[in-house]
């Protein structure tokens, strides 16, 4: 028995053939874009993971150093003028002062530097972030787990509240008149926090005609 096909149709035949190849790779071109397009995602997360880790790790380090400095200020006022009024801006900022040392002719204070809670804040913010990002990593990777990886987020505050820790210690500061006390001019050596001798040389700066052996307002740390 002969079959005879009619060449429109054999022509239908192959057409069909030539799509369902199509069909195929398209098929198979969609699902390498999918696995690249996730592949993607997920190192775009875990790169925004270990920057913002760095980052955060950066930001507690700088936020909870020690940033005692000591500078050496002069003012052509007299010694007495210039003493009582850094005492007297001290006590307004909540110092108090410890016993004299008149014999090096030193005037200690002591208080606490506070927490800033802006910063507080920002810092809870961005771990919060990057334990998320972690969180779906790991999500990606291990559905197993549910979303259950996602409370990761909880753990952010803990690097508010490490700052806040850290932050918050006791200071001392100390004021050490070098030159003679019946001089015309004043020379001093102060040692305290960094951000307390801004405020003075900003505050009393003026007043008392403050010089500086350091410029403290340029310096990035």
């Amino acid at each position: 028995m002969q079959y005879t096909i009619d060449f429109n149709e054999f022509k239908l035949i192959l057409l069909r053939k030539e799509k369902r190849r199509q069909a195929h790779k398209i098929l198979i071109l969609d699902k390498y874009l999918k696995h690249f397009s996730m592949f993607s995602i997920l190192n775009s997360t875990l790169l925004l993971a270990l920057l913002l880790g760095v980052g955060l790790v950066f930001f507690l380090r700088a936020a909870s150093k020690d940033r005692t400095t000591i500078v050496s200020i002069r003012s052509p006022k007299p010694p007495i003028e210039v003493l009582e009024s850094i005492v007297n801006w001290l006590n307004q900022r909540g110092w108090q002062q410890e016993e004299a040392d008149l014999e090096e002719k030193i005037l200690r204070f002591r208080g606490t530097v506070s927490s800033s809670t802006g910063l507080t804040i920002f810092l809870s913010v961005l771990g919060s972030i990057g334990a998320g990002c972690l969180g779906l990593i790991i999500l990606q990777f291990s559905p197993i787990f549910g979303w259950w990886p996602l409370t990761l987020v909880s753990l952010g505050p803990i690097a508010g509240i490490f700052y806040k820790t850290r932050a918050a210690r006791p200071e001392q500061l100390e004021v050490q008149l070098i030159s003679e006390d019946a001089s015309e001019y004043s020379l001093l050596k102060l040692r305290a926090h960094r951000d307390e001798l801004i405020a003075l040389e900003l505050e009393l700066g003026p007043l008392l005609q403050l010089v500086s052996d350091g410029d403290l307002l340029t310096s990035p740390l």
